[in-house]
């Protein structure tokens, strides 16, 4: 346990010190292991297990564009998130990891304190097991606050989902090297820092009960919402409803306007994201040394809110949010989700609604703004620039039936019933538990 941030951040150093890691670049036709399938074009692993890199189509009448293809990882196994928390003179600690990824940008981040796939902690790999797993399988001992089964990057995820769970520690639990006690005050400021805490414990929190948020925030439950539970469990279904996603696998290499290029999957106009393979080199991970196929996105992405305050009482504009690899049709998303460059060039009506507004506010409605990275298990340096901007005077109440406005708290309380709230969402919400 830390009494000042100041003395995490010398302990992270050192664990930065002491522990040595490398992650190359390499041809995904070269990663041992790693092969395109003959015919399909498709890259799987020679074990058949983990994940594979497959092609979908998909048509959509909720977004921009209304049909693509593009290559997507299908993992359908589902993993463990899980943080233990637990009082100490009468403050809750949660027990956080320096944990590394080959995706990292800064190789070394906070995870949660079990974060692995079923292939990880059924030790598929035959690896070490994983610490403090026992805490979050059945039967266990320990008081559950929360549990809900949530969906990943549908934009590069196809229906993939997993086990977010806090539980609360009975007895004494042993700190092995590489964890600490952090409360939720220093994980707060810990927030603030750029590509630190990782994505895993931003939506692993994001779930986390009014009674264990950080009083004292701006966009505390108090005061009155707009809509009622019922009124917006109605417009979720509603849209869910009446959008439709048609999709389906199909071949790697039957993927429209993507190919080869030095060693990479990529799109023809160098847009979006590519498909690249990585060498990896780790210490105390399960396993010491691997290679991987990775997806490498194109650019700095945007997710943001807008917020305005009705009546009095925050709200956020929340958006009913299509991708080809959503788990069902739609999830709630932030007000824009999206990688600007990609955009570039186009008509305005063209680009993701209310994007302009986020990107040319003054900086006085500017409520947070810091950088964090995406999962580091399967992007290469991916990240995003998280935004929560104040409306401009005279924005309306109601902009269209994909859109509606509910406060922190409703928004919370959807994030603890699965596949309600994508993940770009959830990680935004827990930034904002934590704005003064």
């Amino acid at each position: 346990m830390f009494r000042q941030t100041s003395e995490f951040h010398d302990w992270f150093a050192e664990q930065r010190a002491a522990q040595d890691h490398r992650v190359t670049p390499a041809p995904l036709r070269g990663l041992d292991g790693w092969s395109f399938e003959p015919g399909t074009g498709d890259i799987r692993h020679r074990s058949g297990r983990f994940f594979s890199i497959e092609g979908i189509a998909a048509e959509t009448d909720n977004r921009e564009v209304a049909a693509w293809s593009q290559p997507i990882i299908v993992q359908p196994e589902s993993g463990i998130l899980g943080i233990l928390v637990k009082e100490f003179a009468g403050v809750p600690h949660f027990l956080l990891q320096v944990k590394m990824e080959p995706g990292n940008i800064n190789i070394l981040q906070l995870s949660p304190t079990v974060q692995a796939t079923r292939s990880n902690f059924t030790r598929v790999h035959q690896g070490n097991a994983v610490p403090y797993l026992e805490h979050f399988l059945a039967p266990r001992s320990g008081r559950v606050i929360f549990d809900a089964l949530q969906s990943e990057q549908g934009s590069w995820f196809l229906g993939k989902r997993n086990r977010n769970m806090i539980i609360e520690a009975d007895g004494d639990v042993p700190v092995r090297d590489g964890f600490c006690w952090l409360t939720l005050d220093q994980i707060g400021e810990l927030l603030n820092v750029e590509n630190l805490v990782n994505m895993d414990t931003r939506t692993v929190l994001s779930g986390l009960p009014d009674g264990w948020a950080v009083q004292g925030r701006s966009t505390g439950a108090e005061g009155r919402a707009l809509h009622g539970t019922a009124a917006l469990l109605s417009w979720f279904t509603e849209a869910k409803a009446s959008h439709r996603l048609d999709r389906r696998r199909i071949p790697l290499a039957e993927v429209g306007g993507w190919g080869e290029s030095d060693g990479a999957v990529v799109h023809d106009s160098g847009r979006f994201f590519k498909v690249i393979g990585v060498d990896v080199e780790a210490q105390g991970r399960e396993v010491a040394r691997w290679s991987q196929p990775m997806i490498a996105p194109v650019g700095r992405g945007v997710i943001a809110f807008l917020t305005r305050r009705i009546e009095g009482t925050v709200h956020l504009l929340v958006n009913a949010r299509t991708e080809a690899g959503s788990f069902d049709v739609l999830e709630m998303g932030p007000t824009v989700q999206c990688a600007p460059a990609n955009y570039e060039g186009l008509p305005a009506g063209s680009r993701p609604r209310f994007l302009d507004e986020v990107l040319s506010a003054a900086p006085e409605r500017v409520l947070l703004d810091v950088v964090h990275s995406e999962e580091g298990g399967r992007f290469y340096h991916a990240e995003n620039r998280y935004l929560a901007v104040e409306a401009p005077d005279g924005f309306p109440l109601e902009v269209g039936p994909d859109h509606i406005w509910m406060t922190p708290h409703q928004l919370g309380a959807m994030v603890r019933h699965s596949h309600h709230v994508n993940v770009e969402a959830r990680n935004l919400l827990a930034c904002l538990r934590f704005l003064r």
